[in-house]
């Protein structure tokens, strides 16, 4: 049996879809969780010096999108074949634009600002991002509530915990998507989910 530990802040952020997999997927791993103020003594550990990083027995794999994919091959939630692959990346892509879009207002200092930015991000911004996943979703969902060949797969996966940080600050992001709002909900009803969510420890973001 492999060993795997992810390693990450005691934070949501770009982990938590691994860790999403692991639960789906009945996995067990060793979830270590750094506070801010502790990262920089084990900062030198990481291959590029930054994380999120999963350890497969030994072995150190950076960069989050690669973790999250090959967790989601191994453990058969990337598409039954390659051209659902394929548009689960792209799935997955698109909603990078929308996390491109929103990171740089997430990270701004100046509070009044980033108040600014972000009734504008809400207002102007997010409806054609939401509107693009949506789109994906009625070409690659066979009708179902899941992006992709109508089955879990890592796209909704990674959908789920970057939904609920916006829903943290504005829980009417989804009013006008109907069907995303159940994706959201026909993951949580998933028992191992469920369960996760339920036990995971609670972070803002």
């Amino acid at each position: 049996m492999p060993s795997y530990k992810l390693y990450y802040f005691n934070a949501r952020g770009f982990a938590e879809v691994s860790r999403l997999i692991f639960a789906a997927a009945g996995e067990k791993f060793e979830d270590i969780r750094y506070e801010r103020e502790h990262w920089p003594e084990h900062k030198a550990e990481m291959p590029l010096g930054q994380i999120p990083v999963l350890e497969v027995d030994g072995v150190k794999l950076p960069q989050s999108a690669a973790i999250a994919r090959f967790l989601a091959k191994r453990f058969n939630l990337a598409g039954k074949d390659d051209f659902e692959q394929a548009q689960v990346d792209a799935v997955v892509d698109t909603m990078y634009d929308l996390l491109k879009a929103f990171l740089p207002i997430f990270r701004e200092q100046d509070e009044a600002k980033k108040q600014e930015l972000l009734k504008k991000f809400f207002a102007e911004e997010l409806a054609k991002h939401l509107q693009n996943l949506e789109t994906l979703a009625k070409l690659y969902g066979k009708g179902g509530p899941f992006f992709v060949g109508n089955h879990l797969t890592w796209a909704d996966l990674f959908f789920h915990p970057f939904l609920e940080t916006l829903l943290g600050m504005n829980g009417a992001v989804l009013d006008n998507n109907p069907w995303l709002k159940q994706n959201r909900a026909e993951v949580e009803k998933n028992p191992k989910i469920a369960e996760y969510l339920k036990t995971r420890p609670k972070t803002e973001r």
